[in-house]
């Protein structure tokens, strides 16, 4: 309406302060939710990195396990040589020692869970690999191949030395000082050395070694127990002899 003038320091009321304080009366509701969106970014950014800590010990376990498994994998292929060459050795066929493909099968599948799996199939391995490794070595203990070499060549040599002066005692035993004594004697002046002979070659026959190594007859060893027993019985006899 012309000629009406207005304060400005007039209150307003009616219809328009109405809808300035509906323009403005959800403010303080709208205000919460921001700290909402905040506590929800927290939780999940708490969330995400449980998961990122996760994932990373996942990933240096698996680094552990795989070098572990590399580690052990070395072991366990020595160890599968050195059997390997101990069993042909004795005479096991190389086609024994090889896997089959059912037995190939079933390891490739024991060893598909990853490095974890892999290092437990190894080490599984590892321990039947030397329970035949003990088994392997006991029973080794009753052969004489396995003795040393003085020992095993003794139960040659030794024999073969007793042969004869066990029979000129006998003889001299049964038939008293006489000539079957002394043709006795005579006779088993050259029996070292053929006792020598003899066990040289059934040395050579009983105790078998690989292609690359040279089996020890311990020379020296055979001929002194060759030789001491042929000498006793000799100087017995000679007492003997004499004495008569």
């Amino acid at each position: 309406m012309e000629g009406v003038e207005v304060d400005p320091n007039a209150t307003v009321t009616g219809p328009g302060r109405q809808r300035a304080a509906a323009a403005t009366g959800d403010a303080p509701q709208r205000a919460v939710e921001p700290s909402t969106a905040w506590t929800e970014y927290l939780a999940a950014a708490r969330q995400l990195d449980g998961v990122r800590r996760s994932a990373a010990a996942a990933a240096g376990e698996q680094v552990r396990s795989a070098e572990a498994a590399r580690e052990e994998l070395t072991v366990v292929r020595t160890g599968l040589a050195t059997q390997q060459e101990r069993l042909r050795e004795l005479g096991v066929p190389a086609i024994s020692l090889v896997p089959s493909p059912p037995e190939l099968t079933e390891a490739a599948r024991s060893m598909a869970g990853g490095p974890a799996a892999v290092l437990a199939a190894l080490r599984t391995a590892r321990g039947r690999a030397e329970a035949a490794d003990a088994a392997l070595t006991a029973r080794r203990r009753f052969r004489p191949g396995s003795w040393p070499a003085r020992v095993r060549n003794l139960l040659v040599y030794g024999p073969f030395a007793l042969l004869v002066p066990l029979i000129q005692v006998v003889v001299l035993a049964a038939t008293g000082v006489g000539p079957a004594t002394v043709a006795a004697l005579i006779c088993g002046l050259p029996m070292p050395a053929v006792a020598f002979v003899a066990g040289w070659i059934g040395i050579g026959r009983l105790f078998r070694v690989s292609p690359t190594e040279r089996l020890d007859r311990t020379v020296r060893f055979g001929a002194l127990v060759c030789l001491v027993p042929a000498v006793l019985a000799t100087a017995g006899l000679l007492l003997a002899l004499l004495a008569g």
